[in-house]
């Protein structure tokens, strides 16, 4: 791994340089999204932001198909991604998540995430996207972040 960047808008991530992901990169400060991931960003020749991840054991469910908390995670990661450049390195947070699942995805697959940013230009950014799986429909979701000032605090 090497040190966070900014390099092509990829605000602190880091560039993940070795397996399947080489290349892309990932944010390595939220604990969750590293532990439940890893997921993955790169930007596309068109501009457009691409996530993605590997579909491993720990991501099935009982049932032997993609834990729908684990879509919805990666959907709120991919969320950002989307936005990344109308974010532009400001602190935000997920003010709404919505989803509609259509259809399961195998261990193996490759989990992509493709979206837009409807409207930004503010202190509010509103995204669509659609996560597939072996390029399979999966979830289709629309988000809300909200950008903020971080908290000062007394010390």
């Amino acid at each position: 791994m090497s040190e966070p960047t900014t390099e092509y808008g990829y605000y602190n991530a880091v560039e993940c340089t070795e397996g399947e992901f080489a290349g892309w990169y990932h944010w390595n400060h939220d604990p969750y999204e590293t532990r439940s991931g890893p997921f993955f960003m790169r930007r596309e020749d068109d501009g457009a932001y691409l996530s993605a991840f590997r579909a491993e054991q720990q991501h099935m469910n009982g049932a032997g198909s993609m834990h729908g908390g684990c879509l919805m995670t990666f959907a709120d990661f991919a969320l950002f991604a989307i936005a990344t450049d109308e974010l532009a390195g400001a602190d935000a947070v997920t003010m709404n998540l919505s989803s509609d699942f259509l259809g399961g995805i195998p261990k193996g697959a490759l989990v992509e995430a493709r979206g837009e940013v409807t409207r930004g230009g503010g202190k509010t950014v509103f995204v669509r996207g659609l996560i597939t799986g072996d390029g399979k429909p999966a979830l289709s979701f629309t988000g809300i972040i909200r950008k903020f000032s971080p908290r000062k605090t007394s010390g």
